[in-house]
């Protein structure tokens, strides 16, 4: 069995779930992917508006980056790497 494509998001955080990384992740589940992400916000919204946005640091979000995670123990960066070394 081969593995699954891989696909990173990199975005912010939608509690309801209509958009931002839970929205992204649906789609490459639905479309056969290994999704990964990096979360670069959290909100607190609904479908009714946003209330409250907390903006993640830079280092943390280069630190999600670079932490092996996903197939093979390799960070998104890994794998999106070898893809473009093609």
């Amino acid at each position: 069995m081969s593995r699954p494509p891989v696909a990173l998001t990199i975005a912010g955080s939608d509690p309801s779930g209509g958009a931002g990384i839970q929205a992204d992740l649906k789609t490459f589940s639905a479309l056969g992917a290994y999704g990964t992400s990096v979360v670069t916000a959290l909100t607190a919204q609904n479908t009714q508006g946003v209330t409250g946005v907390h903006v993640v640091p830079t280092e943390f979000v280069i630190q999600q980056l670079e932490i092996g995670h996903g197939p093979g123990g390799h960070g998104p960066v890994h794998h999106f790497h070898q893809i473009w070394s093609r």
